[in-house]
């Protein structure tokens, strides 16, 4: 259906009050994709009707979460390589008219201001004294301590603007800027805590798979400025909680299981905030990724 005449008379249909009609012409209107979005939001405005209009920001709802849905899909099963990539579809959830390119260029400016301090023979410890320098002195990046449940937490966007972060986004944008300037840094799934690694420069990218956690260099706590830590205080921590050893704690994961964590820090914040329509919805995506790429036991 690709003419305009034809779909406008299809969206004129919502207000049938017969529920089998409305229900086929939504099934009709949801096919069509974002493409119809326009049209359904100049149907809203021309309408005075708050049933009409309440059916009709249902259904560009649902075609958003769609397409956010398609979008996160076909990008764990195309190998997920772009971890930004990633990020920024969760973020669509709330903002689907998201400006890509901004956030990309934002991302630039802060690798920019590191690669200008970077020499070619830093140490890895030099290294990221010079990226917290520039994540955390120059550009005022800080972790969320006042309002830490807070889903705008998970969204890069807001993060980027906001400068205020939880522990999982803070992390993913530093890695995402050590990563873009050559530097092997990832991320570190801990049970109630997310941080990173600083990879052996000869060491494999994207996991370490097996055997003992070797190649790590030491560990990095971005919701805490970037301090730097070592395996033994990884231990500490796993005993603090009472949680045995896992290889899992000490080793990089992959960008689904990144994806993965933020979806369920989202579920939680939701949940919190009794959202429990919004935390069914991200529980549908964190399953079809867990489809794709099921947690190890």
């Amino acid at each position: 259906m690709n003419n305009s005449k034809e779909i406008a008379a299809l969206v004129s249909l919502l207000d049938d009050p017969d529920q089998m009609v409305f229900e086929q012409v939504s099934a009709k209107v949801l096919s069509l994709g974002p493409a119809i979005i326009p049209t359904l939001e100049t149907q809203w405005e021309q309408s005075l009707d708050s049933f009409l209009q309440e059916r009709i920001e249902n259904l560009i709802h649902q075609i958003q979460f769609i397409a956010v849905k398609e979008a996160l899909k076909l990008w764990a099963i195309s190998g997920s390589f772009d971890l930004l990539n990633g990020f920024i579809s969760v973020a669509r959830l709330q903002y689907p008219d998201l400006d890509e390119q901004k956030i990309i260029n934002q991302i630039d400016a802060i690798k920019r201001d590191a690669w200008i301090e970077l020499r070619y023979d830093a140490s890895p410890l030099e290294k990221v004294k010079i990226l917290n320098h520039v994540f955390y002195a120059v550009h005022g990046f800080t972790g969320n301590t006042s309002n830490f449940h807070d889903p705008q937490n998970s969204f890069i966007n807001n993060v980027l603007e906001s400068r205020r972060g939880n522990q999982i986004s803070l992390a993913i944008i530093y890695a995402v800027v050590a990563q873009r300037l050559d530097i092997p840094i990832y991320g570190i799934n801990l049970p109630q805590h997310f941080v990173l690694a600083y990879l052996d420069e000869g060491q494999e990218y994207p996991q370490i798979s097996s055997g003992e956690a070797n190649g790590i260099l030491f560990y990095i706590n971005a919701f805490n400025k970037g301090s730097v830590f070592n395996r033994k205080d990884v231990d500490h921590f796993l005993k603090q909680l009472n949680i045995l050893p896992d290889l899992s704690f000490y080793n990089p994961c992959s960008n689904i299981q990144i994806i993965k964590r933020v979806l369920r820090n989202l579920i939680s914040a939701y949940e919190k905030q009794s959202n429990l329509a919004k935390a069914e919805e991200i529980t549908s995506l964190l399953t079809m990724l867990l489809e794709i790429e099921p947690d190890k036991n």
